[in-house]
């Protein structure tokens, strides 16, 4: 772990210890680190350091390599902060508005070279957003990801076409201090524990339990 995610620890976890389970040890510590903050400071984060996190995003691997992802953004301070910021539900705007851009994640649903319906366009958006949020992540930045938001009206005010599908927001931002969160927030701070892998696969044929 470099300095800079050492300090973004201190400063949202009051420390690391959390964040690694020993089961883990052999995953990469990129992924194994890699969490849903929201403790942000407020703080903007430059041109290139964004076009970064996109040009991560469409390395990601796509059925016929359509690249079906497209990105709407709103950087803060500027007019297109707020009324992407109005599309978030209360809740996410008490912590989000901290953040430094917001992001509309929406998806092509037909290929490109036919025109005909793509099954894997959400799949394949889902995979370079994670593309993205880990190039975050080894940016020291925070990458949250919301579905609570209003997306018929993210349709309508972002101006996305019918043959798109609106799939998801995210946020990104530098990392604040936990104690600035609203205070039935900051117990959360902290990595989500996660399912057993054994409850999750099976060999052969489907055997996973409900």
């Amino acid at each position: 772990m470099n300095l800079r995610n050492m300090l973004s620890c201190i400063l949202t976890l009051g420390g690391c210890a959390q964040m690694v389970d020993s089961s883990h040890n052999q995953v990469h510590s990129l992924i194994r680190e890699r969490h849903s903050a929201r403790a942000m400071s407020g703080e903007k984060i430059s041109t290139d350091e964004l076009m970064t996190l996109f040009k991560a995003a469409g390395l990601a691997q796509s059925s016929y390599n359509d690249q079906p992802w497209r990105f709407i953004y709103a950087e803060r301070e500027t007019p297109h902060w707020q009324p992407m910021l109005d599309l978030l539900v209360p809740f996410n705007q008490s912590w989000a508005a901290k953040g430094a851009v917001l992001i509309a994640v929406i998806s092509h649903n037909n290929f490109e070279h036919n025109n005909q319906f793509s099954r894997t366009h959400s799949f394949d958006t889902g995979a370079a957003m994670e593309n993205l949020a880990l190039q975050g992540i080894s940016m020291g930045f925070i990458v949250h990801g919301m579905a609570g938001f209003d997306y018929d009206k993210a349709r309508t005010v972002l101006n996305v076409p019918d043959d798109y599908t609106v799939e998801a927001m995210f946020v990104v931002g530098k990392p604040g201090n936990v104690k600035d969160l609203p205070a039935e927030l900051q117990s959360h701070e902290k990595r989500s524990e996660r399912k057993d892998v054994k409850d999750l696969i099976s060999e052969g044929t489907f055997k996973i339990k409900k």
